[in-house]
């Protein structure tokens, strides 16, 4: 089959990363970032379509191709039928730089707002998403999926032929997060800061951040436990504080319990502990985060009070304080285990040259100054440290 010059590819030339689990279809392949089993225990409808939603997924393939055309069922969500959605992100990279990039609506919606979480699918047309004016050199590329979207790949299309990509060395990154780490406001698949991270330092990303789902949720440990890793990052607090969903009584022992299912499937691989980012309004106050009435824009305040925390709720400054403590009680028998302030990320004197556009979650600024901030922290000491070749 062609459409303008350009051959159909046999999808099992390319090679999926950043999923878990590949969903062959009878259209084609659906990556997923929870395994089958999980996904069954995922408990609301707004994380069944977030987790579904493809964050640091990319199609990694070699071509001389100059167009290349890619055709997907994509899924995106949406408050109703009627609103207009705006085109969703797609980019080609090559080492490590984005080189191409292109935009095409989904054609489907997964229809949910906090006030209507009605969790239905609207099914539609498939979208087609066309890159021209690439360079007639065999290249090795990774096509990076939006992370505002869904995704069944339904067909690659190229009008040279398409090779998998050649297997190197790399440190391969599992990662745990919220919105912040899922993408939420950022602006392109690798503006994300955790792409961010790993683009600038070569490794291998899996991201495993849901919005409004880094609950500890025990099935995404153990989902964790069974992937292949070099180096772990769980990166944990502002969800819980969002939906005031524990206390500190219930929190810590699930902290331990997570690193312990973590650490059944990988005794000795480094494991970052990142405690939340600075987030004025909940830093002393408890949550939940709700929306400022007096406002007609997305502006987040707390919900509850300091003295709330003295009650056992939980702000974020009483997390990092937890987790501080938690890591160093296990780094006593597990040297492999390390904390870090979230405020090294980004911190109050971040927040004045650049502050959070909706009082909660990071612009593009922010998204890309984090990732170079995780990358020099963390990430290029791990990487400098492996046996050269």
């Amino acid at each position: 089959m062609s459409s303008g010059g350009l051959s159909e590819v046999d999808l099992s030339r390319i090679a999926v990363r950043g999923a878990v689990e590949i969903e062959r279809t009878a259209g084609g392949l659906r990556p997923h970032r929870l395994p089958a089993w999980a996904r069954v225990q995922v408990p609301d409808p707004f994380m069944r379509q977030t987790s579904a939603e493809s964050s640091g997924v990319r199609l990694a393939f070699r071509t001389a191709a100059t167009g290349l055309e890619l055709e997907v069922s994509a899924r995106r969500m949406a408050p109703d039928e009627a609103s207009e959605l705006p085109a969703s992100r797609y980019e080609l990279t090559s080492g490590g730089a984005v080189v191409a990039e292109a935009g095409a609506v989904a054609g489907s919606r997964y229809l949910f707002s906090f006030d209507d979480p009605r969790g239905l699918v609207v099914y539609g047309p498939p979208s087609t998403v066309r890159f021209a004016g690439l360079p007639p050199v065999e290249t090795e590329y990774e096509l990076w999926l939006p992370f505002t979207d869904a995704i069944e790949v339904l067909a690659l299309r190229a009008d040279a032929p398409v090779s998998p990509p050649l297997e190197r060395p790399t440190v391969r990154w599992l990662h745990h997060g919220s919105s912040i780490s899922h993408g939420y406001r950022a602006d392109a698949p690798t503006g994300t800061w955790p792409a961010v991270a790993a683009l600038a330092t070569g490794v291998e990303l899996t991201n495993l951040a849901f919005s409004g789902s880094a609950m500890l949720d025990p099935f995404t440990a153990r989902t964790m436990r069974d992937r292949p890793a070099d180096v772990i990052s769980l990166k944990v607090g502002i969800n819980l504080v969002n939906g005031d969903v524990m206390r500190m009584r219930a929190f810590r022992p699930a902290v331990d319990g997570f690193l312990d299912t973590l650490r059944e499937g990988h005794p000795t691989v480094p494991i970052v502990v990142v405690s939340p980012i600075w987030c004025e309004p909940v830093e002393s106050a408890a949550g939940p985060t709700v929306q400022d009435p007096t406002r007609t824009e997305e502006w987040s305040i707390a919900g509850g009070s300091v003295d709330d925390v003295a009650a056992g709720r939980l702000s974020l400054r009483a997390i990092r304080t937890a987790l501080a403590e938690i890591v160093a009680r296990r780094s006593a028998h597990d040297p492999n285990l390390a904390y870090l302030d979230g405020l090294e990320l980004y911190g109050a004197t971040d927040a004045a040259t650049m502050p959070l556009p909706d009082n909660l979650h990071p612009g593009p600024d922010v998204q890309r100054l984090m990732g170079e901030r995780f990358a020099e922290l963390v990430l290029q000491p791990i990487v400098e440290a492996q046996p050269r070749g």
